[in-house]
């Protein structure tokens, strides 16, 4: 059977011999492959599809760590205050005397809350001079030496002093004056603005007709066929990633900042929020090139220059709120440097050991969890691996921040809007939730498609929403690792 149609552009005949039963012949298929002609069949059999997708990068989401060392509260309110407390005792760095005079005794403090006759330590750091104080002012105190009739000229040509109370010296007898005064307890009121998270995942009812189903394994150990649902549930995955980035990585806007000048949908301008990472290097510790410089061990008297660093961040605690058990989420390389410094030394020459206080000194339920602890001075540290920081598609992109030290356990600070003091966790989320309508973790379907009624749009919509903010207490026993030097 000789067969020509120009129509499909064939440019020629061709010849087809049925066979007698279902089996397939060099001359009994249809084969229009065609090269010159349009709208060919490329192939008249199906392809041979493996349906089980191949998870090529695993188990990609990122979240869990704000699962892992916070809490999520409920909130009503456009801003969130706390405040904390500040030191119990008077200090005041980077201050000078008036001038460089063999004889000068006044110190420039701004704003200081020094009394008459307390007693004073002066230091430039090498060294200290004692000191009690005769007469004070709204920005200067008059010191005279205990020591000498002047203070040394080392110290009098030092621009960067540091200067605190230890006590006060009065007469036998003596009463205190009626404009003595009092010290009011010190405290530091911060805020934070909730921002709105919005996502969406839409498909035509066109679409959605054509099935074509795929064996899936999901993030969170769910298995089985999915269809154009696939996407709706990578969406789902990839807006609770964002509700815990977020967070991590959130900044306020600056007034003279180009965000400030931009207008959301809605009429508003960006606000922003502070972000765990910001919070910390506002107002937390920074540690740059842990362990840059680390020494080879070439004998068994050197030390390793990471435990050095380490032993440095250890100082920094001391003078910081002293929690005994942080936990230490860090990057493949920061990691590897952590374990580095902990093989390469004795642990019984410097002090090292394991601990597993915070998981009922159970090794079993630290290792499960991911972490592996030791113990160096009078703290517990307890590290693991932080995923987000390890993706090529987050923060594995970048190689300024290694990790960072998160304090265990809880603060307390005193809440404006129930006006007493909380004991909550150093980290935690407060996101706006009311009777009426809980922004969690929002999730409505709009259109008329997949079973959606409420609009003429012939699509299936899957609209994801939440506003929250990060609450980040006593910043200033974080610690945030960073391996670049960052400029402005």
């Amino acid at each position: 059977m000789g067969l020509y149609n120009a129509s499909l552009g064939l440019g020629g005949s061709f010849g087809l011999t049925p066979a007698p039963s279902k089996t397939l012949y060099a001359g009994n298929y249809l084969s229009f492959d065609s090269a010159t002609g349009g709208g060919t069949f490329l192939q008249q059999f199906l392809p041979d599809v493996y349906e089980q997708e191949v998870e090529r990068y695993g188990n990609r989401s990122v979240s869990s760590f704000l699962r892992m060392v916070g809490a999520e509260e409920p909130s009503t309110s456009d801003q969130i205050i706390w405040s904390e407390q500040g030191r119990l005792h008077l200090a005041y760095k980077n201050v000078g005397f008036a001038s460089t005079t063999s004889t000068e005794k006044v110190l420039n403090i701004t704003a200081h809350a020094i009394r008459l006759y307390q007693t004073v330590a002066i230091s430039n750091g090498l060294f200290t001079e004692k000191a009690i104080v005769s007469a004070i002012a709204t920005n200067t105190v008059t010191v005279q030496p205990y020591k000498t009739a002047n203070f040394s000229a080392s110290l009098l040509a030092t621009t960067g002093i540091n200067v605190f109370v230890y006590g006060s010296e009065w007469g036998k007898g003596s009463d205190i004056p009626t404009n003595y005064g009092t010290v009011d307890a010190g405290f530091v009121e911060y805020s934070n603005r909730p921002i709105v998270l919005r996502d969406q995942y839409s498909i035509s009812g066109s679409d959605a007709s054509q099935i074509g189903w795929v064996e899936v394994t999901t993030e969170n150990g769910a298995s089985g066929y999915l269809w154009y649902l696939k996407s709706e549930h990578e969406a789902r995955l990839r807006f609770e990633d964002y509700l815990e980035m977020a967070m991590v990585e959130g900044e306020k806007v600056v007034a003279s900042s180009g965000a400030s000048t931009m207008t959301l949908n809605g009429g508003a301008a960006p606000q922003g929020t502070e972000g765990m990472f910001a919070a910390i290097e506002t107002r937390g510790n920074v540690y740059q090139n842990f362990g840059s410089g680390e020494a080879t061990l070439s004998n068994a008297g050197a030390d390793r220059t990471s435990l050095a660093d380490f032993d440095e961040i250890l100082k920094n605690l001391d003078k910081q709120g002293a929690i005994e058990e942080n936990m230490i989420f860090l990057n493949r390389t920061m990691s590897l440097a952590f374990d580095n410094m902990l093989a390469g030394v004795s642990v019984n020459s410097v002090g090292l050991g394991t601990s597993y206080g915070v998981f009922d000194n159970s090794s079993d339920m630290a290792l499960n969890l991911g972490f592996s602890g030791f113990r160096r001075g009078s703290y517990d540290f307890y590290k693991t691996d932080w995923k987000y920081l390890n993706d090529a598609a987050t923060r594995g992109l970048t190689s300024d921040i290694a990790g960072v030290l998160v304090p265990a356990g809880t603060s307390t600070v005193y809440d404006q809007q129930l006006g007493k003091n909380l004991k909550r966790p150093f980290l935690h989320v407060r996101y706006r939730a009311s009777d009426a309508d809980d922004r969690k973790m929002k999730t409505w379907i709009t259109g008329s498609v997949g079973g959606a009624t409420n609009s003429t749009l012939d699509k299936m919509q899957v609209n994801f929403l939440s506003e929250r903010c990060l609450v980040v207490q006593g910043a200033n026993n974080f610690v945030l690792f960073k391996q670049v030097t960052q400029t402005a």
